[in-house]
């Protein structure tokens, strides 16, 4: 792909450029000043507001389906959510608190698209090629650091259906919904049955003349968690912070919990099978028994990731008579509805895509190119599939960062949290950049080849791959996964908090190896540990010698596993 734009005079410059001002990006900037008091950062967005999914995801019903205790960032705890699961209203409020709390808006540029961007090996730059969506016009900014924050969940999937041109009535795909059109009374076809789906379907039942919902797959549909929080709950959150910690955690702790029923032990696979029986009781007493064959899956739970039957319930709407399921396959879309492989035309005014987002072309609306001008396409192709080290990196793309990128997907906890340790971990590793020690820094391939290939291996064997289920995360072909992360949120934790320097390529400024990072922190916990031994034996600390060792010793043994293993799990 050729670029055309030119260079402003004055050229626009910063030493960060963001692509995104979503969830990551909010991440990003907070943490930016947090933690490195640094301001130099620009977002790009092609939406008019903040907020990510939580501002294209306006539909009917939508709303979190992680606990809100988890989905808050860690350094902005929110005592004003009034409910467990929060509508999408409420999430898009807490964001836009959190980014102008860090000011963001003020940093960012909407309504303007990030079309390519082309690595300057000779001047350790990004050149990234803006166009305008109002205006159309277009320009280029230099930056020395570029992060991706758009996220796996961007570009809406509309299903390439014969005759959808011809449809008279109104289509809508969820992540785009409009608000003008009129669902009272009207016959709404409504295609797919994830998530999304579960949660519009109890919302415009009522209302709708007759909704048909085309089914494509099954999925385990449990029980829900949900309630509202207390006058008191709240006020305990908002002026008791232990008691905002502990809650935070004990949920925390029961989602890693649920990274064990991922795994391919006799123990997990017995935990799922417990699992699926409870389940599929549930959904025979809510939904109609007409209806059983189509909704309950054959595969195992966890294969995919489960709904929780929302409130008011998906599976008990289905019993309203205005009501129908099929799960024949669509043949065309008439003028008048929808034709399916049974030879039936179900009449509609409005077809409702509730079918997801594309997936398997991770930045393909990106032309970005590394060294040599390589490709990222072309990077990944090589790879096997998409693909970075420690789901943040790619060789040969220095100072090129992906927040919520490859394989950070999670069957059992929160996105935000992936997306505050990605950000935490560019950071770490663009420090040097930041203070103007380095120039440059990226994986080294071996360190990238090597770390993806273990991933995939992980995942192979866990039951997102094994477990049955034909799932939009994985390539159905070659059976590669280039959405969900095969261990704990605690292990990502860990493996973002320390950064294996031996697995990077360092250019400083001062003339300055790689692996300096590692051997510098090394000094600083034996200083640090003598330094205490020294003040212990003159009586200024008052710690036994023996635990004062242990301590030192469990936390310079897990820095040495964490800095220097070679198997990540």
């Amino acid at each position: 792909m050729s670029v055309s734009a030119s260079k402003p005079s004055p050229p626009r410059t910063s030493t960060v450029v963001c692509i995104g001002a979503g969830i990551s990006a909010i991440a990003l900037g907070a943490r930016l000043k947090i933690s490195y008091g640094f301001d130099d950062v620009v977002f790009y967005e092609q939406d008019d507001q903040l907020g990510g999914t939580w501002h294209a995801n306006s539909y009917p019903g939508a709303a979190c389906d992680v606990p809100t205790a988890l989905y808050s960032f860690s350094f902005a705890q929110n005592a004003e959510w009034t409910e467990v699961y929060p509508p999408s209203g409420e999430i898009k409020t807490y964001l836009l608190k959190v980014a102008a709390d860090y000011d963001i808006p003020s940093k960012t540029t909407f309504r303007t698209q990030v079309y390519a961007a082309r690595w300057d090996d000779a001047r350790d730059r990004w050149d990234v090629y803006l166009r305008n969506l109002v205006t159309g016009e277009e320009y280029v900014h230099e930056c020395k650091i570029l992060i991706s924050a758009i996220g796996l969940l961007a570009n809406p999937n509309v299903p390439d259906i014969k005759g959808r041109e011809t449809f008279a009535g109104k289509q809508m795909h969820t992540a785009r919904w409009d608000h003008g059109v009129q669902l009272e009374g009207k016959r709404v076809a409504l295609i797919g049955n994830g998530c999304t789906a579960a949660q519009i379907t109890p919302r415009i039942a009522p209302q709708v003349g007759h909704l048909t919902q085309f089914i494509r797959s099954k999925h385990w549909i449990q029980p829900s968690t949900h309630f509202e929080y207390t006058p008191v709950i709240r006020w305990a959150l908002k002026w008791l912070p232990l008691a905002q910690r502990l809650h935070r955690f004990l949920i925390f702790l029961g989602a890693e919990w649920g990274y064990r029923l991922q795994g391919s032990s006799a123990w997990s696979a017995e935990q799922r099978k417990k699992d699926m029986a409870r389940v599929s009781s549930y959904m025979r007493r809510e939904a109609p028994e007409k209806y059983h064959s189509l909704l309950i899956p054959d595969f195992q739970i966890s294969c995919k990731r489960r709904i929780h039957d929302p409130s008011p319930g998906y599976l008990a709407s289905l019993n309203r008579p205005n009501v129908t399921l099929t799960d024949s396959s669509i043949v065309e879309i008439t003028r008048d509805g929808v034709r399916t492989s049974a030879g039936t035309l179900h009449p509609a005014d409005v077809i409702i895509y509730a079918t997801g987002f594309a997936t398997s072309n991770y930045l393909a609306n990106i032309d970005i190119r590394g060294r040599g001008g390589e490709s990222i396409q072309a990077h990944w192709d090589k790879l096997g599939g998409v693909g970075a080290y420690n789901c943040t990196a790619v060789s040969n793309f220095p100072n090129f960062f992906m927040l919520l990128g490859p394989n950070t997907g999670t069957g059992h906890t929160s996105c935000i949290m992936a997306c505050e340790n990605t950000a935490n971990y560019a950071l770490k590793v663009s420090a040097a950049i930041l203070s103007g020690a380095a120039s440059r820094v990226e994986p080294k391939a071996s360190a990238e080849r090597s770390y993806v290939q273990r991933l995939q291996a992980a995942l192979s064997t866990s039951v997102f791959n094994t477990g049955g289920c034909s799932a939009w995360y994985r390539d159905k072909a070659s059976g590669w996964n280039a959405m969900m992360y095969p261990w704990s949120q605690s292990h990502f934790l860990y493996a973002c908090h320390f950064v294996r320097w031996k697995d990077w390529d360092v250019t400083y400024t001062g003339g300055s190896g790689a692996g300096t990072g590692a051997a510098a922190t090394l000094v600083l916990v034996a200083v640090a540990m003598l330094a205490l031994a020294y003040f212990n034996l003159a009586g200024g600390v008052g710690v036994d010698p023996a635990r004062l060792v242990a301590w030192g010793g469990k936390r310079l043994q897990l820095f040495v596993l964490l800095e220097f293993s070679s198997d990540p799990s």
